[in-house]
Parts: structure tokens; C-alpha cells; sequence
């Protein structure tokens, strides 16, 4: 019951916070990105299952962490929904979310079409170098929102 209700927090607390971005003058509601790493990228097949404010994805270190016994929060059931561009960004040597059982199947369940979705993986542990992820992300975000407005 308590991941459960956590789980349900979680989004409530993502869907206020779209919620008061899109108040704000600087920022564009059509550019909205998803961003999550370690715990925040297993919590974003489900962030972008059901908040369709984001128009694209970037999941550093995340994978398909099945929960079965809580149909309400087991990650297949959201996974398959995702339809925005996204990227998985993981570490081969990952010991807590392993490339294999779990960062693998969770670009093999994403709903999103092939050719908008891409899966980088590194010789790394559980996140891997700092300037390998931001220059894959640029290159994503460039790619699905345009280059940066000045």
C-alpha cells in the first residue's frame, strides 16, 4: 500500500509541477522534456504514460522494474503507452539495474515507434560519464525540439 500511494504522490506532485511550468511566460509548452535519472527514469515510462504535456523523453539509468503483486504501479502496464520520443541511456556493468533483465526490456516494452526511440548503452556502472549523457541528450533534445532559443 505505501509504494502504491508513493507512486500515486509521485505523479500528482510531476502533473502540478507541468501544471505550474506552463504558467510561467519563459517557458514553451510545446518543448516540454522528461528527465530522469536512477529512480527518476524507472518512474518515467509511467511519467510519460500519463502526463501527455511532455513532448520527449531522456531516461539515464532506468530500467523495467516489474511490480505484479501492484497492478497500479508494475511497470509493463505503462511502458507500452509511452508514444513520446525517447531515449535510454544506460551502463553495461549497471549491477542495480541490469542491462539485461531490466534496461532492455524496458525499451523493448516502450510504446513509443522505433524510429523515435534509441537506446545508448556505455562500458559504465549504474550512470554512466557525465559528458557522454549530456551530449546524447543535446543531440535528442536537438534532434526532437530544435536547438536551444537565445
Amino acid at each position: 500500500q505505501g509504494q502504491r500511494d508513493a507512486f500515486i504522490q509521485r505523479q500528482k506532485d510531476l502533473q502540478r509541477t507541468v501544471d505550474y511550468l506552463l504558467t510561467r511566460d519563459d517557458i514553451d509548452p510545446e518543448r516540454l522534456a522528461y528527465f530522469g535519472i536512477s529512480s527518476g527514469a524507472n518512474a518515467g515510462s509511467a511519467a510519460t504514460a500519463i502526463e501527455d504535456r511532455f513532448a520527449v523523453s531522456i531516461l539515464v539509468a532506468g530500467g523495467l522494474i516489474p511490480n505484479p503483486d501492484l497492478p497500479e504501479i508494475h511497470a509493463p502496464n505503462f511502458a507500452p503507452r509511452v508514444r513520446v520520443p525517447t531515449l535510454l541511456i544506460s551502463g553495461r556493468q549497471d549491477f542495480m539495474i541490469p542491462y539485461e533483465a531490466s534496461q532492455r526490456p524496458l525499451f523493448e516494452f516502450l510504446g513509443t515507434p522505433e524510429e523515435h526511440k534509441a537506446l545508448k548503452v556505455f562500458e559504465a556502472g549504474h550512470v554512466p560519464d557525465s559528458r557522454d549523457i549530456i551530449r546524447e541528450s543535446n543531440a535528442w533534445l536537438d534532434r526532437y525540439l530544435g536547438p536551444v532559443r537565445r
